[in-house]
């Protein structure tokens, strides 16, 4: 874990490769998100894009500052990592408990509000990376006693 905080572009990197097989994988198969009367049909493959791109820009970014020695936060970084990859994995688990009778409307009302609340958090905890870079250009850099 120490390593995956000390260097988080691996992180990022490595989970493209990831993200775009389960996109190409997924066929046409499309994500449907439902506000109010309107209806948001994405496919997986351009989301599994977006997504790659956007972790492609964040490990970038995480690795330019490791090659240009400057020193990030490790709470920073660990916050980071732990809210987007483990944001991402309970929203896969909890998806998995959606029922499909009608009856359990409530349930699945409540678990929709819950999935909502934690891709909320996912997507405010990716302010955490803007705030670690500019932490680590303000700060002086890494002393390299050799």
């Amino acid at each position: 874990m120490n390593k995956l905080v000390e260097k988080p572009h691996l992180a990022f990197l490595l989970a493209i490769p990831i993200l775009m097989l389960i996109g190409i994988l997924r066929g046409n198969a499309t994500l449907d998100i439902n506000v109010h009367d309107t209806f948001y049909v994405i496919a997986y493959l351009h989301l599994a894009t977006l997504i790659s791109i956007l972790f492609g820009i964040i490990g970038m970014g995480y690795w330019i500052m490791l090659k240009s020695d400057r020193k990030l936060s490790k709470w920073l970084n660990g916050t980071h990592i732990g809210l987007t990859f483990g944001g991402i994995i309970v929203v896969w688990i909890l998806t998995k408990f959606y029922r499909s009778e009608t009856v359990e409307y409530q349930f699945n009302s409540k678990l929709t509000l819950i999935i909502t609340l934690i891709i909320i958090l996912m997507i405010v905890g990716q302010l955490i990376f803007p705030i670690n870079i500019i932490y680590g250009l303000i700060k002086k850099k890494k002393n390299n006693i050799r």
